[in-house]
């Protein structure tokens, strides 16, 4: 990775990005993983680049859900786990999930690169790898729809990142919950998912290990609680109501945000 200034406004957000094209030179990323990271960040620009309110309240119905669940699966493609492969690892422990790789752009050469990025990282169990990769989800024309016939065929709640609006919908109809993280808030991903986290994976995945260690301990009723209160349209309407004050403000501030907007939202 070439060296990056410290000092620079934009470190850690170049850090992010050496990340994913590493992970390209590697096989692990596709090409068009760095465009799917652009478009993402654009919107992580117009939110501020924090977890809003609203992304903490999808974490925590998500983390809800993954603790009621049967059988929950955490679905892994390339900019996840070159991006955050150990908080993968954490999040099925503390949550009794499996791993599964799924790719849009699959090929053997980028499995394994993918495994050995997740075992690495400290994974004993991969799905998604070997020969019972063979069940496929119905109504999908791309390769995402191989799968694990001991993971995501069977899931009953499946973890996504990033834009993939033609599986969620598809995993919808075959009647499991979709946790979605996002930063499109207008994506079909995030319209069809159950839970979408309009975050930067980078910041949601470890607020999601967090949030899973501290409701371990919750009683079930109250996690269904959480899940049956959570309100996906009202969030996503909430994420873009944010977007729209940033916007207005930044334009009647003459293109600087206002030191106190933060405190006002």
């Amino acid at each position: 990775m070439d060296e990056i200034p410290p000092g620079h406004p934009r470190a850690e957000s170049l850090r992010i990005r050496h990340k994913l094209i590493h992970g390209m030179e590697n096989k692990v990323v596709a090409k068009a993983g760095l465009i799917a990271h652009g478009r993402g960040e654009a919107f992580d620009y117009l939110l501020g680049e924090k977890t809003q309110p609203p992304a903490m309240e999808a974490v925590r119905a998500a983390v809800s859900a993954l603790l009621l669940a049967k059988y929950p699966v955490i679905s892994v493609n390339g900019n996840l786990a070159a991006l955050s492969p150990r908080e993968v690892v954490e999040l099925a422990k503390e949550v009794n999930a499996k791993i599964e790789i799924n790719l849009f752009y699959r090929s053997q050469e980028r499995i394994e690169a993918i495994r050995k990025v997740l075992e690495e990282a400290g994974a004993k169990e991969i799905l998604g790898v070997g020969e019972t990769a063979d069940g496929e989800i119905p109504e999908i024309s791309s390769v995402r729809r191989v799968v694990d016939r001991r993971g995501i065929m069977i899931a009953d709640v499946v973890l996504v990142s990033i834009e993939d609006g033609d599986r969620t919908q598809a995993l919808r109809k075959l009647g499991k919950t979709v946790i979605a993280i996002d930063l499109n808030p207008l994506s079909r991903t995030a319209k069809y998912a159950n839970i979408t986290i309009v975050d930067n994976i980078v910041r949601c995945m470890p607020l999601l290990v967090e949030e899973a260690r501290r409701l371990k301990g919750y009683p079930k009723e109250r996690l269904k609680e959480i899940v049956e209160k959570y309100d996906n349209k009202k969030v996503l309407a909430d994420m873009l109501r944010i977007i729209r004050d940033r916007l207005t403000a930044i334009a009647e501030a003459g293109g600087t945000i206002p030191d106190d907007f933060e405190k006002a939202l």
